[in-house]
């Protein structure tokens, strides 16, 4: 998949979704009614390697990151206790290969602060995740509504 399927496909999905692409990478934010300024992000896309991140290799020809922020309780089932925060311009230590395409990761960098990531994910690997994605989409609602002072939002597909 091309990193704007990703970002469209998602977009697709949810409702109030704003996109916004900036240092090189598109944040997909939660945004109904553009209340906040940006909103509350839940995903990215990335497709270069940046000062303090070299861990996925993301420099590498049609090679990007899909980054999701998941909830504590959905990282620890999927990968156990998180990691410390690493060194600036280092990775987490948590023993996977971060650059290895089409696999379900800790982030190298954020995984302190429950995010995951896949490089170039393929159609089939996108729907397996979905929910993973869908996860980190209601965390956002949940953020955005006490960022707001708003009733909490339901949201079914």
């Amino acid at each position: 998949m091309h990193p704007d399927e990703v970002v469209k496909e998602i977009v697709a999905y949810f409702p109030d979704i704003v996109p916004k692409v900036s240092w090189g990478e598109t944040s997909l934010f939660y945004n109904p009614g553009k209340v906040l300024p940006n909103g509350v992000y839940f995903c990215t896309i990335k497709e270069h390697d940046g000062e303090n991140d070299k861990s996925s290799n993301l420099n590498r020809e049609e090679v990007f990151r899909l980054a999701i922020g998941l909830d504590s309780e959905t990282y620890f089932k999927l990968f156990g206790k998180k990691p410390s925060r690493p060194e600036k311009g280092g990775a987490v230590k948590t023993g996977h290969d971060f650059s290895k395409l089409n696999e379900l990761t800790p982030h190298p960098v954020y995984a302190w602060m429950n995010w995951a990531q896949v490089l170039c994910p393929t159609r089939e690997t996108l729907k397996e995740i979905f929910p993973l994605i869908e996860n980190a989409f209601q965390s956002a609602v949940g953020r955005f509504d006490k960022k707001t002072a708003t009733k909490p939002t339901t949201w079914k597909r």
